[in-house]
């Protein structure tokens, strides 16, 4: 279903049953969903490697839409999105900015997860006046070490759990341990709870794309981060083995307006699904004070 420009949120008690519409942006469809309240300043979620718009935690999502407009979006080529995919963050980072303005907004905070949060720097930084506050989660900045090994983390991740029929998030967003493989599992059975109107897998085309962005990111100069001058606020478990969780205490030491929330125990790359209500309360917090 197609939504005009400027109409608003729809009325849905969870992320679970939003409506996935489309919004034309240069001739593409881009597929998002949206909940909570129609006032204030939009949160525009920006999606992980790989991620589609059922990659949300429906808890992290619905925490957030008690109080604030929420849109989660797939990037181009990905889910229900057309077009062809970009191999640069920044190209990814120019089509959440056409996404953003075809909706109608003009002011947004940010929450960037893993290469979401290399795409929200990058808009950050180039769009000054549409951009508030941003908050980035299990990322880091270009040239961040261990970011350009992503890509084959990844591929040896999915064809192990090709083989062992495992979920490969499992093993790359929770430590091994009982305490991180049980969260784990509960954040995979989140993930199922929508039955109806499923978002498209990545296509690997679209993933191939993906990957070769991220190296690119990875293996670029180091970014220098005093340009985004808006408050950010950075989270990450203390034991990321996709983006090294390292890179998240370097962005917040950098950025010249940031926050450090204390790194999450026995949590990695996924720590915002692991502590949901902590990073939602600690999130709402940030962007509401």
């Amino acid at each position: 279903m197609t939504t005009p420009r400027n109409s608003p949120s729809p009325s849905t008690s969870s992320y679970k049953n939003a409506p996935t519409r489309t919004v034309s942006v240069r001739g593409e469809d881009f597929a998002y969903r949206e909940l909570g309240p129609e006032d204030g300043v939009p949160l525009i979620l920006l999606i992980h490697l790989a991620g589609v718009l059922d990659n949300w935690d429906p808890r992290v999502v619905d925490g957030l839409a008690a109080r604030r407009r929420v849109v989660a979006f797939d990037n181009r080529g990905v889910g229900g999105s057309s077009g062809s995919t970009p191999d640069t963050i920044e190209a990814m980072a120019r089509d959440a900015v056409l996404f953003i303005r075809a909706l109608g907004f003009d002011e947004v905070d940010l929450l960037g997860l893993s290469m979401g949060g290399f795409i929200a720097q990058v808009v950050a930084e180039e769009e000054p006046r549409l951009v508030r506050k941003v908050i980035l989660a299990g990322t880091g900045p270009a040239g961040g070490p261990g970011i350009d090994k992503v890509p084959a983390l990844t591929v040896r991740a999915t064809l192990k759990g090709t083989l062992t029929r495992q979920d490969p998030k499992l093993s790359l967003f929770f430590t091994d341990t009982a305490g991180g493989q049980r969260a784990g599992r509960a954040f995979l059975q989140r993930l199922e709870e929508r039955t109806q109107d499923r978002d498209k897998d990545i296509s690997l085309p679209s993933l191939r794309a993906q990957l070769k962005a991220v190296k690119r990111w990875g293996r670029q100069a180091p970014s220098d981060l005093s340009g985004i001058r808006q408050p950010v606020l950075v989270a990450n478990g203390e034991n990321d083995r996709m983006v090294p969780s390292l890179n998240s205490i370097d962005l917040a030491a950098r950025l010249p307006r940031s926050e450090l929330v204390p790194l999450y125990l026995d949590a990695g790359h996924g720590g915002i699904f692991q502590y949901h209500e902590e990073f939602v309360t600690r999130a709402l917090g940030f962007l509401e004070s």
